[in-house]
């Protein structure tokens, strides 16, 4: 169950922050992002070395991209393709609106469901596909489902201000970490990129505690003992229309990643080149 959170703040000279906590078994090999793909050497992304693809990155263009499983799906199906390729699908694009775009289109049952983000320092999309019912999940004490539909797939504007996404919907209440640290995100000190001071998101990235009938799953950062766990953080900041891109000349006016390689209760975040 990964999370990303988004604030978006139009006029803004950073109009786009967003944080992301990887969740998965800590068996499954991946490497920090960079530029891995010789034939899109645009994208810099961490690669998952089972699949081949990402599930964050960001391009040239100032597009980021981040895929989430959906609740019960952890993990490749026989006949699904691996849902790592759909951030190099989307940062293949020069605008988060054509990367929606793009992703709009696919047959969602070629995959297993997922949640995804795409967003610029223009916009920003959620993208929700239920391709297998998303199943249950055992959260605490209790027994959470996905609706079971038909397969489906919605794309929809990120609205300005804070967003949470988990395995569960945008802002879903029936998520215990969305209810437990959403209102702690708005109430965080924002970031301040042009300072390098992100302190107030640090903290609630890595904080540990849940509610007590959520378990070790409501946390921000979840440890098990089953190998399954946060195994890396990351950061963004997309700089105002017009300056975003990695060309730009001042590093105020450059987005900028970083990223935690481990718990990012105990792992230092480290500014990624771009």
């Amino acid at each position: 169950m990964c999370t990303v959170v988004v604030l978006r703040r139009p006029g803004n000279h950073w109009p786009l922050l967003l944080a992301a906590n990887r969740d998965e078994m800590a068996d499954r090999a991946w490497q920090p992002p960079g530029r891995h793909w010789p034939a899109a050497p645009w994208i810099t992304a961490g690669r998952d070395l089972l699949g081949g693809g990402s599930w964050f990155g960001v391009n040239d263009d100032g597009v980021a991209a981040a895929v989430l499983n959906r609740i019960n799906t952890l993990g490749p199906a026989p006949g699904r393709r691996s849902r790592g390729e759909l951030p190099l699908l989307a940062l293949a694009h020069g605008t988060a609106g054509a990367a929606a775009a793009a992703i709009g289109t696919i047959d969602s049952t070629d995959y297993r469901s997922f949640n995804m983000v795409v967003a610029d320092s223009s916009n920003a999309f959620y993208i929700r596909a239920v391709s297998d019912g998303g199943g249950t999940v055992a959260l605490g004490s209790a027994r959470q489902a996905d609706s079971g539909a038909a397969p489906s797939l919605s794309v929809e504007p990120l609205p300005d201000g804070l967003s949470m996404i988990t395995a569960y919907d945008r802002d879903d209440p029936r998520s215990p970490r969305i209810r437990r640290y959403r209102p702690r995100f708005v109430a965080a000190p924002v970031p301040l990129p042009e300072h390098s001071d992100w302190s107030g998101w640090i903290a609630l990235l890595g904080a540990r505690d849940s509610d007590p009938d959520a378990g070790p799953g409501g946390a921000m950062t979840v440890v098990t003992t089953t190998g399954f766990g946060t195994v890396c953080s990351a950061l963004l900041a997309l700089p105002a229309p017009g300056t975003a891109g990695t060309k730009a000349n001042s590093p105020a006016d450059r987005p900028q990643l970083l990223f935690a390689a481990g718990r990012p209760d105990e792992v230092p975040f480290e500014p990624i080149r771009l």
